[in-house]
């Protein structure tokens, strides 16, 4: 199927122990995009070794390509083997977290194939669990931006110190640094010029870094208020929050050594090694969530024991 010249659009989906969601994530395509694009779709799911039966419940009643890693390989990384199978002009990656909604994909590609403007990436409004519209786009992440996640001030003001756009309500269409990953729909040459996500980036902050990327090739990013898909957030993740703050820390500390100048990231990485855990527990203990409080201090011992890795990892090419 993917070497059909009638493919347009490729969705990419990669898993990871997605249980149910997996499964409504593969039913909301079908059923959003089988009227309009019949036969000129396909879904390319890459299982980063997963311990639970979702990639069969997916996968029992439809045609997906399914590609299975004998172990986590990450998430930027299965994204770019999902990539380099995919035969369809335009790619959608997408969550298995996220249901598609039907005129969601139409939008996003009229955005792409527009003559007026270099559009180069598009993502679309997305919806919570209580129907409201989550503030997903990105300006692009300065020292500030990472620095307030350091400390803590990006919790206390997100406008100042952190890079979610959260001034803007995300109701009206917009040209933006940055659309989150978990609906990233892009043109398959533009993936390919680009060389894709960085595989360093394990998970987390490969998706600006993309965009970023792109903006420097003069690429405009742009959301789409309507209509919105279906965004649970964090639901595969959510069952291993230590994990996803190591993670999400290590490559906060990367896409600093990657952008900044050298001064900040080190100044950067200081205030996130020395300052952020003791922030999150002064933050847990006010919320009185001992839960919380073990997870800070498991995810940085995590942080800490990868710092020969991160060394070697932050010499950028």
């Amino acid at each position: 199927m993917s070497n059909s010249p009638q493919l347009l659009l490729s969705v990419l989906i990669v898993n990871w122990n997605g249980g149910s969601l997996l499964e409504r994530c593969t039913e909301s395509v079908h059923e959003a995009l089988s009227l309009k694009l019949a036969g000129r779709y396909e879904l390319v799911i890459v299982d980063n070794a997963s311990r639970d039966d979702s990639i069969t419940r997916a996968t029992a009643s439809h045609g997906e390509t399914v590609l299975r890693n004998t172990h986590n390989i990450g998430f930027g990384a299965a994204c770019n083997q999902a990539a380099a199978r995919a035969g369809g002009e335009f790619l959608l990656l997408l969550n298995p977290d996220c249901e598609l909604r039907p005129g969601s994909v139409e939008r996003c590609l009229a955005e792409l194939r527009r003559d007026d403007l270099p559009v180069g990436i598009c993502g679309v409004a997305l919806v919570d669990e209580t129907g409201r519209v989550a503030q997903t786009c990105h300006r692009v992440p300065g020292f500030g931006a990472l620095l307030g996640s350091a400390v803590g001030l990006n919790a206390i003001w997100p406008r100042l110190a952190d890079s979610r756009m959260v001034d803007w309500d995300h109701r009206s269409d917009r040209t933006v640094d940055h659309v989150i990953g978990a609906f990233y729909m892009i043109r398959a040459a533009t993936f390919q010029a680009l060389g894709g996500f960085d595989e360093r980036f394990f998970v987390y902050l490969e998706d600006p870094d993309l965009s970023l990327r792109a903006l420097r090739m003069r690429l405009l990013t742009r959301f789409v208020a309507a209509p919105p898909s279906f965004h649970l957030g964090d639901g595969v993740s959510r069952q291993v929050k230590a994990e996803r703050l190591f993670y999400a820390t290590r490559s906060r500390l990367l896409c600093g050594f990657k952008h900044l100048p050298a001064w900040q990231a080190w100044t950067h990485t200081a205030m996130t090694l020395v300052c952020e855990p003791f922030a999150r527990t002064v933050q847990a203990l006010l919320r009185r969530s001992w839960q919380d409080l073990r997870f800070t201090w498991r995810g940085f011992a995590l942080v800490y024991r990868d710092l020969p890795t991160l060394w070697r990892a932050r010499r950028w090419q």
